[in-house]
């Protein structure tokens, strides 16, 4: 008798996409992208890919998603989808639907990914049984951890790319300056993230007298790795470093001393930059704790789904606390 499937879903503030995965596997079937600015709702996504493939449909889902998950109701920070759980679930059919933040399922797959998934950015030892941290830009700033506990990792559910984040250097205090005249809190996700980006190129050619100079991020990283314009390579390299300075944050707070992980969709495109990026100096330069840093490795995820991944783990029994189910 053929397995049952289950819809595993990675949504961001972008694309939204979708796989089939077999009880007991982490190993995605059929994983599509779907544009999230294409559907009105996300039922109306997720009906889409269904009628995309040819198999049976599923009964059971989890959905990680990039917003706060704390109740039934979801609304999404870089996008406009807003719903209730069981509301989607009745909707499609489901007999149980999971959802989880983004960055709980991405801290969920770190124990399912291999050396192959991973490019080290310098240096530090990996220490077994240790807490993990995971971080990344994409159109928000995703933060979590994974904890270990037993024979099994725990995931952390925060949203840590909200704090609060202060310039390091004169470079750093013109641009968040400026900034604070357009937005009340600059917090890490406002530089450190594609939409960041934009604005980091904005702010920098308003500093050089160029007004409305606006970029989407893949043209920024574009002109940036082409060495096509100085202020794209400035504004780049400016969100390495603060992505350093705030993994290093992240890497204190939780002692993350089983390694610092970075996904999200800016760094993975650019990995050969950001190796010669300032990020690994401004990662351990933290003053009395630059050498505890200097001990702890980091690493840039390259494999190609892995919160849907995370998302399949999620369904494990050993992790029905986690996230909001529909059934509760």
């Amino acid at each position: 008798m053929a397995q049952k499937l289950s819809l595993i879903a990675d949504i961001g503030g972008t694309n939204a996409r979708f796989a089939l995965v077999e009880n007991d596997s982490v190993n995605a079937i059929e994983p599509k992208v779907y544009p999230c600015a294409d559907y009105p709702t996300i039922v109306d996504a997720i009906q889409a890919y269904l009628q995309s493939v040819d198999f049976e449909r599923p009964e059971k889902a989890a959905i990680a998603i990039a917003t706060p998950v704390t109740s039934d109701r979801i609304r999404m920070t870089n996008h406009t989808w807003d719903f209730s759980i069981k509301e989607v679930s009745d909707a499609l059919g489901f007999n149980q639907l999971k959802v989880l933040n983004d960055y709980t399922a991405l801290a969920l797959a770190l124990s399912q990914l291999t050396d192959e998934h991973y490019v080290k950015i310098g240096g530090g030892e990996q220490q077994p049984a240790q807490v993990k941290a995971v971080l990344g830009p994409g159109t928000g700033l995703g933060v979590s951890g994974a904890v270990p506990v037993n024979n099994s990792w725990v995931p952390l559910e925060g949203e840590g790319g909200h704090v609060t984040y202060g310039a390091l250097n004169d470079e750093e205090t013109k641009v968040i300056q400026l900034i604070q005249q357009k937005i009340d809190h600059v917090s890490a996700e406002v530089l450190v993230s594609g939409p960041g980006l934009s604005l980091i190129y904005q702010v920098l050619s308003e500093l050089q007298g160029n007004n409305n100079q606006v970029l989407k991020p893949h043209e920024v990283t574009h002109k940036a790795l082409d060495q096509a314009d100085p202020i794209a390579i400035q504004a780049l390299s400016m969100l390495c470093g603060v992505l350093g300075t705030v993994a290093g944050n992240l890497a204190l707070t939780l002692g993350a001393r089983g390694g610092v992980f970075i996904g999200g969709g800016v760094i993975p495109g650019v990995v050969n930059f950001f190796e010669q990026s300032s990020f690994r100096e401004r990662f351990e330069d933290h003053g009395r704790f630059t050498q505890y840093l200097s001990e702890i490795p980091t690493y840039v995820i390259n494999s190609a789904y892995p919160a849907l991944i995370g998302a399949s783990v999620s369904l494990k029994s050993e992790y029905q606390s986690i996230g909001v189910n529909s059934n509760d």
